[in-house]
């Protein structure tokens, strides 16, 4: 987030926004290291809320890489790609948020899906599988309530009933078609990820 302050925040770049969306990548995550199964219920409920809530502000930075396409990439006279290394830093700044807001908030994903199964003893992989695809999906619906109505985490606590109307109404063909968009999306970035990390685990098993 200093990072993007500093190349970004700074000289007042359209890209701005990058530093609150980062930010609210953040939140889940660090929600993330508080939640244990053994917690009491008074603890454990709460922060699963907080971390559901803030959670799909992490795979949202996804559809920031539309702001993309008001870069100018291509020199119009000579048709060849420019060497304008503004651009390369906006493009460096939006594509590093994205990957590590989707990746880290992944491992976020994996980890409460692992501390929910240990809690209400779901070890085998069927009761696992659910609770990440319950959770993809959620955050599928999530990214959509805030990439499209517009509506903050913030706004439960300042204007619920408006925000409960808002979600009642938002239901469509079209929503759920770009909810599976979303979710497909996640559910690529959840299996290359784990199947890495089955990957790394049993290479580790051979030589120990």
């Amino acid at each position: 987030m200093l990072y993007v302050y500093l190349t970004v925040v700074r000289h007042n770049s359209f890209y701005s926004f990058l530093l609150l969306n980062t930010f609210l990548a953040y939140i889940p995550i660090e929600l993330s290291f508080h939640i244990k199964e053994k917690q009491t219920g008074l603890l454990f409920y709460p922060l699963l809320i907080g971390w559901l809530l803030f959670y799909p502000n992490a795979p949202y930075i996804l559809t920031d890489l539309f702001h993309l396409a008001r870069m100018t990439p291509y020199n119009p006279t000579t048709g060849l790609m420019s060497f304008n290394l503004h651009m390369w830093l906006n493009f460096t700044n939006l594509v590093s948020s994205a990957l590590a807001a989707a990746l880290i908030g992944n491992w976020s994903l994996q980890y409460v899906a692992d501390v929910i199964c240990l809690r209400f003893k779901l070890h085998n992989n069927f009761g696992r599988l659910s609770i990440v695809t319950l959770l993809l999906l959620l955050s599928s619906v999530g990214i959509y309530v805030g990439r499209f109505l517009r509506l903050h985490t913030a706004y439960l606590f300042l204007n619920p009933n408006w925000v409960i109307e808002q979600l009642l109404n938002m239901w469509s063909i079209r929503m759920l078609a770009f909810v599976c968009f979303m979710f497909l999306l996640q559910l690529i970035i959840w299996l290359s990820t784990y199947l890495s990390y089955l990957a790394f685990r049993n290479m580790d098993s051979k030589f120990n």
